[in-house]
């Protein structure tokens, strides 16, 4: 009886998910004879998979449910040793230093035993390791380790294996048909790219093409040994569990089961129909074996999506963000150039007066440049030169757009154009699932792992400055109290918008309410206090731990990481990702491509306030004296900027980016409202006509 609850549950839990199994699962589950076979093949992407070179390893993914896999763990990539300890966590995990190959274990009787395994436990601060091999004893359920890695993912909290084998020509059908678990560690690909310290290389690719095709041969022949042998009713998943040098790839993710053939394969992990998480294969492999899930396990059990399936769309995934990955740097080099280089020469040509409305140009086009990382994805590009060929052209019609529509002569036009165009892109890929931001310079990549859904933080930062600045144009035409509608009203629908499920963004709930309130209180002539401020940012704390706590109730395979970190506060595990998320934050603000943006955008901004004649012809008063609004708007930006930077792991990434978009567009409008008031300016002839009569 209560095993039948149990696969009621787990078959209810795939239906939520859209993952159903097929009769044939039904029955294994239900008997307890339905198998699971895990072969990891460290360093597998795509790419390496050919019916002359793989034939074993090209037929099972043939067979099988295909998809990409995000390997990253804790560092910017994975060795071998700290996948494998993310599938027996359940959750991402790291050993704390650099690392290649797991353990070799000691063998003992017919098991073995990890070396020092408790280390990972009490020292490295691993809690959660042991905890699919644990789940698994408990359950009453034996398994069946083959090499280093798979003994790692299996072995339970003490570091015990049930059954080892060091090499998959020591088992023979009867011998698996023991246990209803496998795990297999094919360690030929990556074994090769291992330094002499048996750690993973520092350069991108260490093997030739030949060297790893030998390689790959080897690690075909080995998977091959096991494949010949499963019992026939065995589930098989296929992961490429790590990278194999200092550049993270999307991995091979497949999986082998009736009905799967040629569908796509993801996970409501990563809201992605063909991604999923090192944590997921932990999680689909007790489901499938009709094991409870324990609470720790961060990943979901991965679903077969739509048919279609093809290894050139999953090769294309990686290609499409590799190229991005390449290009990620110079582009801020390139952004950040730009900004200093745009503040140095506006400040020499307004005090001299001179150029105004090529300044106002150049303004305009440095503001709209941040969209277009994000409005590329429209357009299909695989290449370097198709990919800054799109945004060279959104970027030429968004200024074009701003700056020579009917609006050009109103001083608040182009920044009305650009903002709007800003904040409309973002809310709308949010409503439509963000596929804008992913592969983009300032959204977020599948193989860099930080985010495969919702709002990044710099978006977050975009998506605030726009709205808080389109709104405000709205308060400007219509001041009172339908102006202060608009701004609290439809910054509150961007706000929900980023912090609910759709947007899962935790922090920027947190910034967008004290920017808002601060926005809101100036238009209506009230007095900011530093208390109200802090006042406001617990309201927006208090805000998000609702929209966190909401989807913490949901089932888990459900839950963002909105839910999950409730979760994470309630086992005592949030103290660590806070940590973490801190580090990372106080580490951006070192960073060459953004502080150079802050520090002169914010030395331009305040000294020209204080300085207005000698450092802007008095542009920024001129715009402030225009639009009381726009003056409120700006403050508000700033405030979401400066809170969103300390709240954010991002750090300075958020408010350089408020910057980006919001200084340019004040100078643009200053300069509009000084050369409307140089036009209204009546000439000499006129005077002395007006003298005259």
């Amino acid at each position: 009886m209560r095993r039948a609850v149990i696969v009621l549950a787990v078959l209810l839990g795939q239906l939520l998910l859209g993952h159903v199994p097929s009769a044939g699962a039904e029955a294994r589950a239900e008997d307890g004879t339905g198998r699971v076979a895990l072969i990891g093949v460290s360093g597998l992407h795509w790419n390496d998979l050919t019916q002359a070179d793989t034939p074993n390893l090209w037929e099972l993914a043939r067979a099988s449910a295909i998809g990409s896999l995000s390997v990253r763990t804790v560092g910017n990539v994975t060795c071998p040793y700290d996948g494998w300890l993310t599938v027996s966590a359940g959750t991402r995990s790291a050993v704390g230093y650099s690392c290649g190959a797991p353990p070799m274990p000691e063998v003992q009787g017919e098991g073995a035993v990890v070396p020092d395994y408790r280390y990972l436990i009490d020292v490295a601060g691993q809690r959660n390791a042991g905890v699919l091999g644990e789940s698994l004893k408990t359950a009453g359920q034996c398994s069946i380790a083959i090499g280093p890695g798979a003994a790692l993912a299996l072995a339970d909290r003490q570091g015990a294996v049930q059954h080892y084998h060091a090499s998959p020509l020591q088992v023979k059908t009867p011998d698996l048909e023991k246990c209803r678990m496998i795990a297999m560690d094919v360690d030929d690909l990556v074994r090769p790219y291992l330094t002499a310290e048996d750690k993973l290389p520092k350069v991108p690719e260490r093997l030739t093409v030949a060297q790893r095709r030998d390689a790959l041969r080897l690690a075909d022949a080995k998977a091959g040994a096991l494949l010949s042998v499963l019992p026939a009713d065995t589930t098989v998943l296929l992961a490429g569990l790590s990278d194999h040098g200092s550049v993270p790839h999307l991995r091979v993710a497949a999986l082998r089961e009736p009905g799967a053939q040629g569908r796509l394969l993801g996970a409501a992990s990563t809201r992605r129909d063909d991604i999923s998480i090192l944590p997921d294969l932990t999680s689909t492999t007790l489901t499938e074996l009709g094991v409870p899930v324990p609470a720790t396990v961060v990943g979901v059990p991965m679903r077969v999506g739509e048919a279609g399936a093809t290894f050139e769309r999953l090769q294309r995934a990686d290609a499409t963000a590799q190229t991005m990955r390449s290009a990620k740097g110079q582009y801020f080099t390139a952004l950040a150039v730009l900004q200093v280089l745009f503040y140095v020469l506006a400040f020499l040509l307004l005090r001299r007066r001179k150029h105004l409305p090529w300044v106002r140009v150049a303004a305009v086009a440095l503001a709209a440049l941040p969209v277009t990382s994000f409005l590329v994805n429209l357009l299909p590009w695989a290449t370097h030169l198709e990919l800054f060929g799109a945004m060279l052209a959104w970027w030429a019609a968004i200024t074009v757009v701003a700056l020579a529509g009917p609006w050009r002569r109103r001083p608040l036009g182009p920044l009305a154009v650009v903002a709007g165009v800003t904040a409309l892109t973002l809310a709308g890929d949010l409503l439509t699932g963000t596929t804008l931001q992913l592969n983009s310079f300032m959204g977020y990549s599948a193989e860099q792992g930080a985010r495969y859904f919702g709002l990044g933080n710099i978006p977050f930062a975009l998506l605030a400055t726009g709205t808080l600045l389109a709104t405000t144009t709205i308060a400007h035409r219509w001041p009172g109290k339908v102006g202060l509608a608009a701004i609290v009203g439809l910054g509150a629908a961007a706000m929900v918008l980023g912090g609910s499920g759709m947007g899962s963004d935790f922090g920027g709930v947190i910034a967008f309410v004290p920017g808002i309130a601060v926005t809101a209180l100036i238009l209506s002539g009230k007095r900011v206090s530093l208390v109200k401020l802090g006042l406001f940012c617990v309201a927006g704390g208090v805000i998000v731990m609702t929209f966190a706590w909401i989807n913490y109730l949901k089932p888990a395979n459900e839950q963002t990481h909105l839910g999950r970190f409730v979760g994470q506060v309630l086992n005592g595990e949030a103290v660590d990702v806070i940590w973490r998320k801190l580090m990372a934050m106080l580490g951006t603000l070192l960073n060459p491509n953004l502080m150079p943006i802050v520090i002169v955008a914010v030395a331009f901004l305040v000294y020209a306030i204080l300085r207005p004649e000698q450092a802007s012809a008095g542009v920024v008063p001129a715009a402030f004296e225009h639009s009381p609004a726009l003056r409120a708007g700006l403050i508000g930006t700033l405030v979401s900027g400066v809170v969103g930077m300390l709240v954010n792991d991002s750090g300075a990434a958020v408010l350089s980016m408020a910057l980006a978009l919001a200084v340019p567009l004040l100078l643009a409008t200053g300069i509009g409202v000084l050369t409307q008031r140089e036009e209204s300016v009546p000439g000499v002839g006129e005077q002395l006509a007006r003298v005259a009569k």
